[in-house]
């Protein structure tokens, strides 16, 4: 029996929700009313079948990104390869870390085709693709841990701003994390290649060998993983202030890095309530609520 995806529209009448197994997206758009009825059309068409365009190439997209030697076919796959390639260089990083902002970059891709609209986000779980038409602009809300209540700052996009991806990683989202922020979001030119980067800054918030720190091989927890036996991080301890600041600082120095090559536009590390900005985007205490991206993240 062939399976369907899930396509629907939120009780709002606003926003339209697609599933398929593991890939859930929420879609809106703004605009003409019959604009935005052509850009959710072609929102449900493209998606419908990509989760088996990426389940044929799971094996390849699994395996470590080597640059320059990339035999994926599908144009996502293509698109998270090609996020990932910057950092194979000198570290270990499969396509999977750039899956869900590239399937967010695509199903957007398809609706922009058909459609000439004021703003739309296609959001993958707090993976963020975004358009905004002259004028528009677009607010994030930042929570200290995903995963739970806490202290809210709020980040705006604006029209004139180069980012139109935002993504979010860390060890309380749905995958795992080498690392120990509690959440980093990244803005970037696309969502691909601010998922890649989230990752990558993630897991350089760390204290290497720390006794506080409970760790566990990925394929004692997931046996499919694409991370192998490497540790990722279960819990972590109480720690100092001092550490606190020094695992943030590692993520910092990735951050700026990556800034300095023009792979993120800007970066916002969190760790047991302290918080380091990289880039020139303000954050202000949330007043009011803005969206929330960051109910589940990648890693």
């Amino acid at each position: 029996m062939t399976r369907l995806p899930q396509i629907a529209m939120l009780s709002d009448g606003r926003r339209l929700h697609l599933q398929d197994g593991p890939i859930d997206l929420i879609v809106e758009a703004r605009g003409p009313e019959h604009q935005v009825h052509a850009a959710y059309e072609a929102a449900a068409r493209r998606f419908t079948g990509l989760l088996d365009e990426l389940c044929a190439e799971l094996p390849e997209l699994r395996r470590a990104a080597l640059p320059a030697a990339c035999s994926l076919t599908g144009t996502v796959a293509r698109r998270m390869y090609a996020a990932v390639t910057p950092y194979a260089w000198d570290r270990f990083i499969t396509p999977m870390a750039a899956v869900a902002g590239s399937v967010a970059e695509e199903i957007l891709g398809a609706m922009l085709h058909v459609a000439t609209l004021d703003q739309a986000y296609v959001n993958n779980g707090g993976d963020i693709a975004l358009y905004l038409g002259a004028g528009q602009h677009f607010s994030v809300g930042l929570m200290d841990r995903p995963d739970r209540d806490g202290v809210m700052h709020a980040m705006r996009v604006d029209a004139d701003d180069p980012a139109r991806g935002i993504a979010t990683s860390g060890r309380h989202g749905r995958s795992f994390s080498l690392g120990i922020a509690d959440a980093v979001t990244v803005l970037a030119a696309t969502a691909s290649q601010a998922d890649a980067a989230a990752t990558v800054i993630a897991n350089s918030v760390d204290l290497p060998g720390h006794s506080a720190i409970v760790r566990q091989p990925a394929n004692e927890l997931q046996p499919d993983s694409d991370l192998g036996a490497r540790l990722v991080t279960r819990n972590v301890g109480e720690l100092s202030h001092e550490e606190i600041a020094i695992a943030l600082e590692s993520g910092a120095e990735c951050a700026r890095q990556l800034f300095d090559r023009g792979l993120i536009e800007g970066a916002v590390l969190r760790l047991c309530g302290d918080m380091l900005v990289i880039g020139p985007k303000d954050i202000e205490e949330q007043r009011p609520r803005p969206l929330v991206l960051e109910n589940a993240v990648s890693a």
